[in-house]
Order: structure tokens, then C-alpha cells, then sequence
């Protein structure tokens, strides 16, 4: 008895009862809580209103009755504050982060039956919640093989979300739009990509992402068919392993398996969400002994986006002469460099006959500038030739590598990936990866890989009438949520919308100065930039691409709605520069300034030129006072933007 009533009041104390556990944030605004009955599932409540509802936990294995109830706990879960503090090796959002949670560890077993255990482990921040699983061996030796994940997200009907829609197969680039959408128009067959931003109401917003993908598939978001008059439940959908049908095996394991972590933002604009610093805090410290290699910055590109460029020295040296005359640090040369890829006789140790590659990396020294290579992945993958490349690209003195067309992230995928970044930060190799999934804070782990592609970035300007201010406008609020996305920005040919075609060289259908906002709202520590010599030397805004930085020691998200605008404000050193970009009407912004310290500034800004609306490439450039506070006002043109640059007076 005595033993009974210390019992019931530890479980008190957390504020739980013996099936239902809740942790709660370090502010008390977010409440996670988990019930453990005959089925397992949690419930999200923000500042007293629930946002996510009972929803489920558990998975679906071959050969096996499903684990989704009927457990107990092993011991007495204990609710306990964590903090943590890093120096992040590269600085994509803060040059300090410093993240406090509260964790809590569910050790269940099942009550009958093989008595399978499994794990579920919670973290509750300040702004979301995170949660993983991990799994272990069967009674029989040999592996288990996940087939589904229970995980689901049951949220009102009346809410809105911005859903990025791939197709069954689940091989893809995941370049799409994030359509908003009621949830209740969500199709049957729908897997839509992350991260998933989710409106209840003008007050209070969720985005659903994974941390720490390792061993495990990518995950997408499927309906149900679970239904009440006002709530729907939406479910986690993985990429199945090759070969595997939709409803086949996704992953195998035979000891032991965390997966990755499911993170669900919340707050009550989503634009916080792009300050926060959760996904990296989810993955491991940097695994890099000495990571002081690893420099980002901007990088030209000898594209055929820019122009029918020829893979030939001569085309190559005009891009690290762009390089070297802006300032920049790199020069990415591009496919064919090594002949004919995808190819049984493709071979990435060899330069295509009509290069000089000693004479291009010899020039490109002399210019002060350090060249990345294109790869595709099916000529690095064959026979392991990547080892024998990347010591040699080392000797080369290569920054970097651009690898291409994964298109998957299954399992073996996933694994493969982290091979290649591994062994790349061996060699000194930094990564950037194309035709790739969303990235889910690797980067802390191997801040080498700088960046990577899964965005439906500037390049579909060239074949498609996609890319216009909407899009753009959303995509910081949707897929950057993730990480880092190299949408290469920097087309210069800027026109209307009603001007735009697809044509070579590539348009852009938003003014000069929104083209300049993207270098400061998009996060990307390696930005390259997508246009041609001779349309960005000299031209209006090359001189802020000449300053402009690519890491950033704070980030402050000001103003915004996705689709129509954002405003944002980073701080580099004692600099704070501040990008705007507007959707297809004419808007003006006013922007509180209270962000920076007490005293006068110095505003040096390149904003749309008065006749911006029919001639986008036309930018107005001024060097005004500015003090501290004092609300400074903008005016945005149709596809527009502003950049501008406030340095502290001396």
C-alpha cells in the first residue's frame, strides 16, 4: 500500500494518470499528451486549445499482429527539463543556438502475446514538439520488416494546408508547389511531401516535418478515410524499399531501430517557424574532428540555364572570371565536364577530352577562386568509384561536389547519402545535392553538405511557367521550414508576367530587386547563382551580390503571409540586412525597426525603380539615415521586392 501511494503521487505531480501522460514546454504553452489504453496515441494542445486530437502511434510489420495498443510501461516515465548550446560549424539561421525542451520516455511492452517492446521518446519545446520510436529485435532471429507506420495527424476540418503533391511511387526530385488547399479537398490517393504547413485558424498554425533521417524512409503525408462530422486524420505514408509495392516493406531491421523524429511546429504565425532551430537541435553534434575546411559562400555556374552554353575552357574560365570579379569564392562546373553521364562508359576520375582541367583549376587559383564538380549519382555509385574520385578531386584541390538525380529516399537511399557525405568530409569535399529529398539537419552532423536541391527552384523558368511570386513567397514558408534549398537564384533577364516566355537565355518573371530578396530571404550557405557574365556584370544589383553574405549570426522573421509576402531581417556581424518580396499586387510594407539596437543607422537599399511594375529590371539605389524605430516604409511593385543593408553609425 505504501508503495501504491508513492505511486499515485509521482504520477500526480507530473500532472498525469496511470494511461494518460503529458509533457508540457518550458513556457507551458504547448501540452503534448500521450494516452496508452488499448491504443496508444497523443493529442497536441497550444495555449489551451487542441490542435492535434487523439491521434494514432504504432506500426504494421510482415508476419506480425500490428503494434498499436495494449501496452504497458516499464517504470515510472519521468517528464525532465533539457537544454543545449552549440557554436553551429556553419550558421544558417544563428551564429549561438540554445534550445530547452522537456523529454519524456515511454519504455512500453506488450501486455501478451511475443510481449514486443518498443520505445517512444518526447520532446516538447517552446514552439513544437518532437517524437521518435525505437523498435528492437524479434523473438526469431532474422529481420523485421516494417510495412506501415501508424503515425497519424488528426486535426479539424476547417483548417487549411499547403500540401506539395508527389506521385505513388515515391520517386521523385520532390520539386512541386505547395497548393493551399482546404484539408477536406485533400485526394484519396494523396502523398503530399514535407514539410506540411497546416492553418487551424489566423491564431494558430502547425508545420509537419522529420529530424535525423537515418536508416529509416523518407515520410509523406496520406489521408485515411478516418472521418467525423469535424475532425480528419491524416497518416504517415513511407517510401517503400526498391522493388516494394506502395503497401510493401519499407524498412528492414534485425536488432534495433530509432526512426526519425516527427516534428510538428506550433505557434500562432508560420513565420516563427523560420527562426526555429529544432531540426537541427534533433540530429548529433558535428562529427567533423577539424570542420574549419568548410567555407560557404556564392559560386557561379556555367549552366545551360543562362544561356546554350558549351562545355569547353574557354566558357568555363568567363564563369570563374564572373566568380573572381564579384567576389565570390566558387565556380561550379557543370554536367558533361566529364563527358557522356548516366552512361556505362561514364567515368568521373577522367576530364571530356576537349578540357584542360589542370589549366581551368591552374586559372581558377589565380583568380582566387576554388571550383565544385557535377556528378550524377549513378556514375558515383558505380563500382564505389567515389572513393577513388574524391581523394583524387582532393589532390585537385576541388571545394566541392554537386551530385545529381537520386530522385528516391527509401531506405538505401538514405544510407547512401550518408555514405557520400561522410566519405566527401574525409577528403575535404563539401556536398550539395540535386534531384534530392528535403533535408532534415544532417548538416549539423556534416556541416559539409552545404545544401541541397528539393525545391521547385529558379531553373523551371526555363521550361515552364511555373516559377512566379507566389510560388517564390511560399516556399520560405513551406519547404525551408526543413533546411537549406538551393534554388538558385540571380536571373537578371527580369519581365513581367505578361512579358514572360520560355525561351534561351532563361526570363524571370519577378523585378531585379525581388530577384535580389531571394539572396537574403532563402537559406542556402552555398547560393549559386543561376545567370550568365554578361548579364549580371555591371547590371543593377551586381553590386549587392558583391556584399551580400551567405551565413548569418541571427535571423527575425518581420512580416508576412504565405503566397502574398514575407519580410525578413538577418544580422551579419553588426549589419542587418533586410529582404522583402511581394506577390502579383502592389503592396506597401511598413517595417518596424525595433529589431535593432538603440541609435542611428546608415540604410544603404536597392528597392523597385517607380516604373518597376512594366520594367522590372529598373532598381532605385539610396543611402539614407535611419534610426532605430522608427518605421521605415516600402513600396513593392507587382512581383517586386527590396534588399537593403543598415550598418550601425559610428
Amino acid at each position: 500500500m505504501k508503495h501504491f501511494f508513492l505511486l499515485l503521487f509521482l504520477l500526480l505531480s507530473m500532472g498525469i494518470s496511470a494511461q494518460q501522460l503529458q509533457i508540457t514546454s518550458p513556457d507551458g504553452n504547448i501540452q503534448m499528451q500521450v494516452m496508452n489504453a488499448d491504443r496508444l496515441s497523443y493529442s497536441i494542445s497550444y495555449n489551451g486549445k487542441t490542435l492535434v486530437y487523439d491521434s494514432p502511434l504504432g506500426f504494421e510489420l510482415k508476419g506480425e499482429k500490428p503494434m498499436l495498443g495494449g501496452f504497458v510501461l516499464l517504470g515510472t516515465p519521468q517528464s525532465t527539463p533539457k537544454t543545449e548550446s552549440w557554436t553551429p560549424v556553419v550558421k544558417n539561421k544563428h551564429a549561438q543556438v540554445s534550445l530547452a525542451w522537456s523529454e519524456m520516455t515511454l519504455n512500453l511492452k506488450e501486455k501478451s502475446g511475443d510481449c514486443r517492446r518498443m520505445d517512444l521518446i518526447v520532446r516538447v519545446y517552446d514552439n513544437g514538439v518532437a517524437f521518435r520510436y525505437q523498435l528492437y529485435g524479434a523473438r526469431k532471429p532474422g529481420d523485421r520488416q516494417i510495412t506501415r507506420e501508424l503515425t497519424g495527424f488528426t486535426l479539424p476540418k476547417s483548417a487549411t494546408v499547403w500540401a506539395a503533391k508527389y506521385n505513388r511511387n515515391y520517386t521523385s526530385s520532390q520539386e512541386s508547389e505547395f497548393e493551399k488547399i482546404q484539408l477536406t479537398s485533400l485526394p484519396t490517393d494523396t502523398v503530399a511531401g514535407l514539410p506540411f504547413l497546416i492553418e487551424v485558424d489566423k491564431q494558430n498554425y502547425l508545420a509537419i516535418t522529420e529530424a535525423y533521417i537515418n536508416d529509416y524512409p523518407g515520410f509523406y503525408i496520406g489521408k485515411t478515410g478516418v472521418e467525423t462530422d469535424e475532425l480528419m486524420t491524416l497518416t504517415t505514408k513511407l517510401s517503400p524499399l526498391p522493388g516494394e509495392a506502395e503497401d510493401g516493406v519499407k524498412a528492414r531491421f534485425a536488432e534495433q531501430m530509432s526512426t526519425p523524429w516527427r516534428v510538428i511546429m506550433v505557434g500562432s504565425h508560420p513565420g516563427r517557424f523560420i527562426e526555429s532551430e529544432i531540426i537541427a537541435g534533433l540530429n548529433p553534434p558535428c562529427a567533423i574532428e577539424d570542420p574549419s575546411w568548410i567555407k560557404p559562400g556564392l559560386s557561379a555556374w556555367d549552366h545551360w540555364w543562362s544561356g546554350e552554353v558549351k562545355m569547353e575552357t574557354d566558357v568555363i574560365k568567363e564563369y570563374i572570371d564572373l566568380a573572381a570579379a564579384q567576389g565570390w569564392p566558387y565556380m561550379l562546373i557543370d554536367w558533361q565536364w566529364y563527358g557522356p553521364y548516366n552512361k556505362a562508359i561514364a567515368d568521373i576520375t577522367k576530364p571530356a577530352p576537349q578540357l584542360d582541367m589542370p589549366g581551368i583549376l591552374a586559372y581558377a587559383r589565380s583568380k582566387n577562386v576554388r571550383c565544385w564538380l557535377w556528378l550524377y549519382c549513378t556514375d558515383v555509385n558505380k563500382d564505389d568509384s567515389y572513393k577513388e574520385a574524391f581523394a583524387l578531386y582532393e589532390k585537385w584541390g576541388i571545394a566541392g561536389v554537386k551530385i545529381d538525380f537520386m530522385d528516391r529516399d527509401d531506405q538505401q537511399m538514405v544510407n547512401w547519402y550518408r555514405r557520400i557525405v561522410k566519405t566527401a568530409a574525409e577528403h575535404h569535399l563539401m556536398v550539395d545535392f540535386h534531384g534530392a529529398y528535403k533535408p532534415d539537419g544532417i548538416d549539423r552532423t556534416y556541416p559539409n553538405l552545404l545544401t541541397r536541391e528539393g525545391v521547385l527552384g529558379e531553373e523551371y523558368s526555363k521550361f515552364s511557367n511555373r516559377i512566379i511570386p507566389e510560388h517564390n513567397i511560399t516556399l520560405a514558408f513551406t519547404r525551408m521550414l526543413a533546411g537549406p534549398m538551393d534554388y538558385t537564384p540571380g536571373g537578371f533577364l527580369n519581365v513581367t508576367r505578361a512579358d514572360f516566355k520560355q525561351q534561351s537565355p532563361t526570363l524571370v518573371a519577378n523585378t531585379r530587386c525581388a530577384e535580389l530578396s531571394k539572396f537574403v530571404i532563402y537559406e542556402s550557405p552555398l547560393t549559386v547563382v543561376s545567370d550568365h557574365p554578361k548579364h549580371i556584370l555591371g547590371q543593377p544589383g551586381a553590386d549587392f551580390l558583391k556584399v551580400v553574405p551567405t551565413e548569418w549570426d541571427d535571423t527575425r522573421f518581420l512580416d508576412g503571409y504565405p503566397g502574398e509576402y514575407i519580410l525578413m531581417a538577418k544580422r551579419k556581424g553588426n549589419d542587418w540586412f533586410i529582404g522583402a518580396m511581394n506577390n502579383s499586387v502592389r503592396r506597401t510594407l511598413t517595417v518596424d525597426t525595433s529589431f535593432l539596437p538603440t541609435g542611428t543607422y546608415e540604410l544603404e537599399y536597392w528597392a523597385d525603380g517607380p516604373h518597376a511594375d512594366k520594367k522590372p529590371t529598373e532598381v532605385t539605389r539610396k543611402t539614407v539615415k535611419l534610426t532605430a524605430g522608427k518605421p521605415l516604409k516600402l513600396k513593392l511593385a507587382v512581383g517586386g521586392g527590396y534588399v537593403g543593408i543598415v550598418r550601425p553609425v559610428e
